[in-house]
């Protein structure tokens, strides 16, 4: 990608922010009403909730509340295709809806709105990606979840940060070329674990860009007992004073399996709220962002994840919209490269437990 590119990105990511409509502050009774009205909606519109771990507390409060699900795009799109309920609210970012529609056709998608998106899934558009895909027809194209339907749809394999140096290692096995996009922090630690060569898209996460090593080694002075804690997301140079790298649910799991009791975290601190659920004698330390730039309104936090709010979620469920809508011949070419991802992690737990 070129540099004009990249400012071009830039400068719809600005856009986006123009637009954006973040759910007002709510007092305690507003937000117990508001709580009392998504459970009897729920039940009403047989419904299920299921919210991405980066967003706000109280949206995951009651998503616990109702039984539904915290975790991470695929699994918020897994556990919704196995529910009974015939409508699955999903509380995230727009790639998320589709992916659970991809899996769930015959289900009703809908979310508190379609105006939260994902850098990383403007950065990759589809005519662009294509013929960049186009360009290179000996290369396997790899993308990861955080990208739209037809990018899906354009893909050989889709993964998610947990899976993706596995699925790059099986190609480097095979002696493949990869195409890899549309996250190029994700991408040049999967290269450096696997030592294959991809030719990369040149995207990035607006939160997780914004981490600057000199800034959490600092803050680590202030806490010298400190395990840091990194999604692959983060800049190479982040990633390299890391203790743990990993995805969203690989933090977690990393954060009660090691034995410091702090830990500077550098990922989105939505996380924080699951997090101090699996390790409640644990403290974590938002990790410092840069905050400069296109990007200083990330401050560690989505502004797409915190469009969703209590309000937007009873509107949602009363509407039943905004509805998700994907076209059934990109849904059937998008599910392609999403099952091969899901048959391939399925296949790899049943190699450990037979080595188990």
């Amino acid at each position: 990608m070129s540099i004009a590119s990249t400012f071009k990105q830039r400068i719809m990511i600005q856009e986006h922010f123009a637009h954006e409509q973040l759910p007002p502050e709510l007092d305690p009774l507003e937000v117990d009403v508001l709580k009392a009205r998504i459970k009897v909606l729920l039940k009403e519109r047989d419904a299920c909730l299921v919210s991405h771990y980066y967003t706000d507390a109280v949206v995951q409060e009651i998503t616990e509340e109702t039984g539904g699900c915290i975790s991470d795009s695929l699994e918020m799109a897994r556990f919704g295709s196995v529910r009974p309920e015939q409508t699955l609210l999903v509380a995230g970012v727009k790639f998320m809806g589709e992916t659970a529609k991809i899996l769930s056709p015959e289900k009703r998608i809908i979310m508190p709105t379609l105006e939260a998106t994902c850098s990383l899934d403007i950065g990759c558009p589809i005519d662009e990606f294509s013929e960049f895909c186009d360009q290179h027809p000996d290369h396997v194209v790899v993308v990861y979840a955080n990208t739209s339907a037809a990018v899906k749809a354009r893909a050989d394999w889709v993964v998610t940060s947990s899976i993706a140096v596995d699925v790059v290692k099986h190609l480097e096995e095979q002696g493949k070329k990869v195409i890899w996009a549309p996250d190029q922090h994700l991408g040049r630690y999967v290269q450096k674990q696997t030592g294959i060569e991809m030719l990369m898209w040149e995207g990035s996460c607006i939160v997780h860009e914004e981490f600057q090593a000199k800034g959490i080694l600092e803050l680590r002075k202030v806490f010298p007992e400190a395990a840091i804690l990194v999604h692959p997301e983060s800049p190479e140079s982040v990633v390299a004073i890391a203790d743990a790298v990993g995805s969203t649910t690989q933090i977690i799991d990393a954060a009660v399996r090691m034995d410091n009791k702090q830990f500077i975290v550098a990922t989105d601190r939505g996380i924080f709220y699951k997090m101090q659920q699996a390790a409640p004698g644990k403290e974590f330390i938002a990790a410092p962002t840069g905050g400069s730039g296109a990007t200083c309104r990330s401050c560690a936090h989505c502004p797409w994840m915190a469009m969703n709010g209590l309000q937007n979620i009873v509107d949602a469920l009363e509407n039943l919209s905004p509805e998700v809508f994907v076209d059934r011949q990109l849904m059937e070419k998008a599910k392609v490269p999403l099952q091969r991802m899901l048959d391939f992690s399925r296949s790899l737990k049943a190699q450990s437990l037979v080595q188990a």
